[in-house]
């Protein structure tokens, strides 16, 4: 068999690239001839490189700001305070403004209200892109979110397609009259 196996090599000529290959062709011993052999020898196997598969893509998510807010925010108007130790305002100061907001026509339900105390690495951008708000109102110098821009006291303004009141907080208002009169009446055109 083995005889054969050269002689067929020979004479029907099959050719290869590389010699080292023929054992995948026969299965039987095969015997080269000196010069076959010199050829053999000096061509090296190929030899199976590994399969190096790219990385997976690196996915960055982006997390989704979660705020805790009070409220509903049917309405799309953000009131930002800024009460520390607490979730969203000292319970005098929260029935003041319900009782603000029921003379104006809103509910708890409609507005949302954010204490920044709980939230200070959030700036204007954030919020805003969050709650989407058509209204603003911003009770105290610390319940400014970071990078709102110039912005003045008991004034309306508009920025983009929303409508802002910078005003007192309840703590500076409980105590002066004046106060209270100058936040009404900026509330009625909010």
């Amino acid at each position: 068999m083995k005889l054969f196996n050269y002689f067929w090599l020979k004479f029907v000529k099959v050719k290869t690239e590389n010699p080292a290959a023929l054992h995948f062709i026969l299965q039987d011993d095969i015997f080269l001839l000196k010069q076959d052999r010199e050829a053999y020898i000096n061509v090296a196997l190929p030899v199976e490189q590994p399969v190096t598969q790219a990385p997976p893509p690196v996915v960055v998510e982006t997390k989704q700001n979660e705020f805790n807010y009070l409220g509903g925010n049917k309405k799309s108007f953000l009131i930002t305070v800024y009460y520390p130790g607490t979730d969203f305002m000292a319970d005098a100061h929260l029935t003041a403004l319900q009782n603000t907001l029921k003379r104006l026509g809103f509910e708890l339900d409609d507005v949302a209200i954010l204490n920044l105390a709980n939230h200070t690495e959030a700036d204007h951008g954030t919020i805003s892109g969050f709650f989407n708000p058509k209204k603003m109102l911003m009770m105290g110098k610390s319940a400014l979110p970071k990078s709102i821009g110039p912005i003045k006291l008991n004034e309306h303004q508009t920025q983009g397609n929303c409508a802002m009141l910078f005003s007192f907080s309840f703590d500076e208002m409980m105590d002066s009259n004046e106060y209270k009169k100058a936040f009404w009446e900026q509330m009625k055109l909010l």
